[in-house]
């Protein structure tokens, strides 16, 4: 009996303790709901006070910029996001869809002037912190508006703007932001060039004032190419007034030009002239298939003495032909760098020369030379200088011909051909005889000694005499056929009087824009071919400008006549 009694009070205990184990779970469970609950209820609150905030920063951001667009747009608001995509064009106009030019025409930005854009890269491979804010501003650029043809979603670069705003960026899809802004017009500008020989050219400025005539805009830290004939400058643009984004149309705009900062910064593959002092030898080293240049000016003062015979302007060269071999070439600017095809004087002996400077027109002898030293075989180490010379050779001819005029009673000689004064011919012929021989070609008429006689010979083609050792040169040089980029196949002295007078492809300066560009073919225009125009200058020349006098537009190519024929009694 009492085991049972014992069994059953243990029984109830056990349960009364299980049940109160089990409330007590209850108890913590409903108080582990009701924290994780308020937990969750919290965290939703914060949720959304932060969903809130954003929202509220957010839209503030867009109010900022809105306010920013309507600033820079002068009231005009345009801001989208296309993809990049170049063409092949000039200057900083790019291309935008026709969407665009509706939504800009909606708003009125085609009455307020020339339209600008921002053009700003969006990498969205790089979080948008501080820093990638920061390098976007300096990945931007400004341009104009060309036309309005591009692909829907995309805006078309020409080279300029490409190299400017995407130049080492390498993406699948380049995106850039396009922004219409109202840009002020720009009055000083301070431009520096990548290497020496810009100012070399004959009127830079002009030259650079061709190239700005195809930019509507500038932007401090942008790249300008600047194309001289076969020539490209690249230009940086350091410093902008009134800001550092402006306009370049119809304005004004003070320029300065600075060299680059170091010599160690020029590009060594970009030809150069260095400067020669007249009497002053340099020394040089040019290597096989390479050019040498230098150039030199002659003043007005000395250009009168050249001009009546007293002086010659004189190139010389000194080399050891043992070493190699050298041309030279000289011409007078505005070409800047004569070669083997493009030059107006040229010497091609062997070893040492001395080359003679005699313009063909008189009133162009002042001004500045250019001499290009050309490596024909090996390695050459040379001297060079150019010198104003005494024409004393000339002189002294002439005393001898007058005294030559005295004597009246000569015979010629039967070996040389020579006059000889009869009382002495009898000793001349036996000496002449003896030691003398007339070289019996064509024209030529040469006295020679006879050992020398076997080392002169004369070309088959042309005629020219030369010694043996160089007839080799003389048939490369002369002779060998030439091929222009033309089409035109010929020898050399045919090929530059090509190539400065005929050929389409030639290089000229323009009389109306100042550019170095390919002449053309003959104008259509019977009035611009007895003007002397080439076909570039009658496209060019036929631009309009004001009359200084009366303001009417005249073409350029009309304007002396117009001058001459309206204005010349007032």
């Amino acid at each position: 009996m009492d085991l049972e009694l014992r069994a059953a009070r243990e029984k109830l205990e056990r349960e009364q303790r299980e049940r109160k184990e089990r409330a007590k779970a209850k108890l913590e469970r409903e108080k582990r709901a009701k924290a994780e609950a308020a937990r969750q209820r919290d965290a939703i609150e914060a949720a959304q006070r932060s969903k809130r905030l954003d929202a509220a920063r957010a839209q503030l951001e867009a109010e900022r910029q809105m306010e920013e667009s309507m600033l820079r747009g002068n009231g005009v608001i345009f801001s989208h996001t296309l993809e990049a995509v170049p063409f092949n064009g000039f200057g900083d106009k790019i291309k935008l869809p026709p969407s665009c030019f509706r939504e800009l025409s909606d708003q009125g930005a085609l009455d307020k002037g020339p339209m600008y854009f921002r053009l700003s890269i969006i990498n969205e491979l790089v979080p948008l912190d501080n820093n990638v804010t920061d390098q976007r501003e300096h990945q931007a650029t400004h341009s104009g508006v060309l036309e309005f043809t591009a692909r829907e979603g995309s805006v078309e670069l020409p080279p300029h703007v490409w190299s400017n705003l995407l130049s080492g960026v390498s993406l699948d899809v380049p995106l850039v932001e396009v922004h219409y802004v109202s840009l002020p017009k720009g009055t000083y500008a301070k431009l520096q060039t990548d290497g020496m020989g810009f100012s070399d050219i004959p009127n830079h400025k002009a030259v650079l004032e061709t190239t700005l005539r195809r930019h509507a805009t500038l932007s401090q830290g942008d790249i300008i190419s600047v194309s001289y004939g076969e020539l490209n400058y690249k230009l940086r643009v350091l410093e902008l007034k009134p800001d550092s984004s402006v306009s370049v149309l119809e304005t004004d705009i003070e320029v300065d030009i600075e060299g680059p900062d170091s010599a160690l910064e020029t590009n060594r593959s970009q030809r150069m002239l260095r400067p020669l002092v007249m009497g002053k030898t340099e020394e040089g080293i040019v290597e096989e298939g390479n050019f040498n240049y230098y150039k030199f000016s002659v003043e007005d003062a000395m250009s009168d003495k050249v001009t009546s015979g007293q002086m010659n302007v004189e190139v010389k060269i000194e080399a050891d032909p043992s070493d190699g071999d050298t041309n030279v070439y000289v011409s007078r600017h505005p070409l800047i760098f004569p070669t083997q095809h493009c030059h107006e004087w040229s010497s091609h002996e062997m070893g040492s020369k001395v080359l003679i400077i005699r313009p063909k027109d008189p009133s162009t002898v002042a001004g500045t030379y250019s001499i290009g030293v050309f490596g024909f075989k090996g390695m050459t180490k040379y001297h060079i200088c150019a010198a104003f010379k005494d024409n004393v050779k000339q002189k002294i001819g002439g005393y001898a011909t007058a005294s030559s005029q005295i004597d009246m009673e000569t015979v010629e000689c039967r070996n040389c051909k020579h006059y000889i004064s009869s009382r002495s011919i009898l000793l001349h012929e036996a000496y002449c005889i003896r030691h003398n021989v007339l070289c019996q070609h064509n024209g030529c008429g040469v006295v020679l000694r006879k050992e020398e006689a076997a080392n002169h010979m004369h070309c088959d083609k042309c005629g020219q005499a030369f010694q043996q050792g160089q007839m080799e040169k003389h048939m490369k040089v002369f002779h060998e056929p030439l091929h222009c980029p033309c089409g035109v196949i010929l020898e050399k002295e045919q090929m530059v009087q090509h190539q400065s007078a005929i050929c389409p492809l030639r290089l000229i300066t323009c009389r109306f824009c100042g550019d170095m560009v390919q002449a053309g073919n003959t104008p259509a225009d019977a009035r611009d071919r007895l003007r002397g125009l080439s076909e570039h200058e009658s496209i060019c020349g036929s631009r309009t400008a004001p009359c200084d006098s009366c303001g009417r537009s005249i073409m350029l190519k009309e304007m002396d006549i117009h001058v001459i024929a309206v204005h010349q009694k007032s």
